[in-house]
């Protein structure tokens, strides 16, 4: 075959979004794929796909603006190159348009699609930074129609709009900092002002410490743990929440349902067992407390999943709660008199959440509250606290 010139990070990339497609994680991805790269490669490869997929409704749009040519139609690697130009034009202003434009037309040519390249170059060439007005909120706010609408039912227009903007944005990097901890050299963080411990990265590389979103971090503070207490962490993979609790001295115990989820756990200092939460549990005692971090669409985390908000459909939302309310009914009888459990999840959606804890209950819990991007640092989540 014939080689045309691309960068490493635009092909990087470009391979990435392929596979993304073919139903791959693009985080898992991009560790791989761009494991060789320098760090300037890898960091664009890395913006690149992220950019792409989160803006994935807006490039769609203007590849229509631009063309007079419904994407859907275009032959994936078309649409993607595509993509891949038009968001390097209109949102990195560093990119030089030349660039953008012919390496986009050798992606093509090298996906052994040589007779769209000058559909390509011509399109890509129309396009500029002068504003161009979206044809609807979802679209503006690139998120599928129907998600955006349950959102403005459940926390109202105003709140929804902001989750959705949050998601446009790449995620700060936040880490957990136990006191002690020597910090790299060359780094500044600072201070959440409600989760001891969590830390923003404002400058330098956080090597050595461990990267946990400030929303992660929120969860375990609600246990209300102790020195001594009994902890059962029933979907502890991949072990920063169970690590996190270990701070204070608990005697824990960390389940999932995977060995392998386990075996690279990041939490040392506790037994780990791979078990199926929704069946009987194979403990004789009660644990002071419980952590229920569920399996979920994860909706929170649309700014660093961001395939996520293109797989999902509405149908998915009733797939989870039958297990996510057997996890939690196995774990309530495991809870000792007097005991905490907090049952979370990292989604935004009812059915996931507080429609769980009441099937479960028959009463509302405690306490429960959401955590919205766009109004709280962080990924999304949804806690309630039960009492015994």
């Amino acid at each position: 075959m014939q080689k045309y010139a691309v960068s490493p990070a635009r092909l990087a990339a470009f391979d990435v979004l392929r596979r993304v497609d073919a139903g791959g994680w693009a985080s898992d991805l991009l560790r791989v794929k761009t494991a060789a790269l320098d760090r300037r490669d890898a960091d664009l490869a890395s913006e690149l796909v992220m950019g792409c997929l989160r803006r994935r409704a807006q490039l769609d749009f203007l590849i229509r603006h631009y063309s007079g040519r419904d994407p859907a139609r275009l032959d994936l690697e078309v649409r993607l190159a595509l993509r891949l130009g038009i968001y390097q034009i209109r949102f990195l202003e560093r990119i030089p348009m030349h660039a953008a434009v012919a390496e986009s037309v050798s992606l093509v040519r090298r996906a052994r699609k040589a007779s769209a390249a000058g559909f390509v170059n011509a399109v890509l060439r129309k396009v500029d930074r002068a504003p161009v007005p979206w044809p609807d909120r979802a679209t503006a706010c690139s998120m599928p129609a129907w998600l955006l609408d349950r959102w403005d039912r459940h926390f109202g227009e105003d709140k929804a709009s902001k989750i959705a903007e949050a998601f446009l944005r790449p995620p700060e990097t936040w880490v957990r900092v136990p006191e002690g901890t020597p910090l790299p050299p060359g780094i500044e963080l600072e201070p959440s002002p409600e989760v001891p411990g969590a830390y923003r990265v404002v400058r330098g590389e956080p090597a050595g410490l461990r990267i946990q979103d400030v929303g992660s971090q929120s969860i375990v503070p609600l246990l209300d743990l102790r020195p001594g207490l009994t902890l059962l962490d029933l979907c502890a993979a991949p072990g920063h929440k169970t690590a996190q609790a270990l701070e204070s001295g608990v005697k824990a115990i960390a389940c999932d349902l995977h060995w392998h989820r386990l075996r690279d756990f990041q939490a040392t200092g506790c037994a780990r067992i791979a078990l199926d939460g929704t069946l009987p549990l194979p403990f004789r005692t009660r644990f002071d407390r419980i952590l229920v971090d569920a399996p979920c669409s994860g909706t929170g985390t649309l700014g660093r999943n961001p395939e996520i908000r293109w797989r999902i459909q509405p149908k998915d939302l009733a797939d989870l709660p039958s297990r996510q309310r057997a996890l939690l009914e196995r774990a309530l009888e495991h809870l000792a008199p007097g005991g905490r459990l907090v049952y979370s999840t990292c989604s935004l959606e009812p059915e996931e959440n507080e429609l769980v804890v009441r099937a479960v209950l028959g009463t509302e819990p405690q306490t429960e509250r959401y955590r919205l991007p766009g109004l709280e640092p962080g990924d999304g989540f949804y806690a309630a606290v039960i009492t015994s």
